[in-house]
């Protein structure tokens, strides 16, 4: 037997390339239900319908992921991070960037422009699973749990905030992060983007200078620059 062949007889190379159709096959299941949560919501869809967008067999669909439900939690978890990689929020490099950030306000920038970002791919699906919670036990707890996540991710940075600035008087790290998970929401943004039809830059001017007012002691970045 080579050094290259397995005892199965298969070579590392076909084996990757099996692994790499397997994920190929995941990406399209996952595209085709997050267009078909979005828009005809998530009730209404089958995992046929699902089979049937991403022109695979619908036994294809339930091998790879089981349930609907776990369809949904992977097309949110890769809207988030924007990858398949497991790579938790707070270890993405833009999240490190922040926290490291010297100045609050270039940390305020950051977060806010990470967000942005994750919102643009995750804001429509967010509201899939929101709506659905309120008569889906199960999304029920999909939704809590990303709800948990962003506060999770929102106190990490209200630490690091105080560590450079003064908070304002009578906020806590706990209510600073109550806050920024308020201003940061997707139900915000939704409200601001799609349904009021701000731009990008809008909803990062506004959202920018909210946390900048409602966290912080610092005055407005525009005086700042005027003195």
């Amino acid at each position: 037997m080579s050094a290259g062949r397995h005892a199965s007889g298969r070579t590392p190379e076909k084996e990757d390339g099996r692994a790499a159709r397997a994920r190929s096959t995941r990406a399209r299941i996952i595209a085709a239900a997050t267009e078909l949560f979005t828009t005809s919501g998530y009730a209404s869809t089958s995992i046929n319908a699902i089979a049937a967008e991403a022109r695979v067999g619908e036994q294809t669909v339930y091998y790879a992921f089981g349930t609907k439900r776990a369809i949904l939690t992977a097309a949110l978890d890769r809207a988030v991070a924007g990858d398949d990689e497991p790579v938790p929020t707070l270890e993405r490099p833009w999240a490190r960037e922040a926290i490291a950030d010297p100045d609050p306000l270039g940390q305020l920038r950051r977060q806010v422009a990470g967000a942005g970002e994750i919102h643009s791919r995750a804001a429509p699906l967010l509201d899939v699973v929101r709506s659905a919670a309120t008569t889906d036990p199960d999304l029920a707890g999909v939704w809590a749990a990303n709800v948990r996540q962003r506060l999770t991710v929102q106190r990490v940075f209200a630490e690091a905030l105080a560590r450079k600035t003064s908070l304002r008087d009578g906020l806590t790290t706990e209510l600073a992060a109550d806050v920024a998970l308020t201003i940061l929401s997707p139900e915000t943004y939704n409200l601001l983007v799609h349904s009021r039809g701000w731009s990008q830059a809008r909803w990062r001017g506004w959202a920018f200078d909210a946390l900048v007012g409602l966290l912080t002691t610092l005055p407005h970045p525009d005086q700042t620059l005027e003195e």
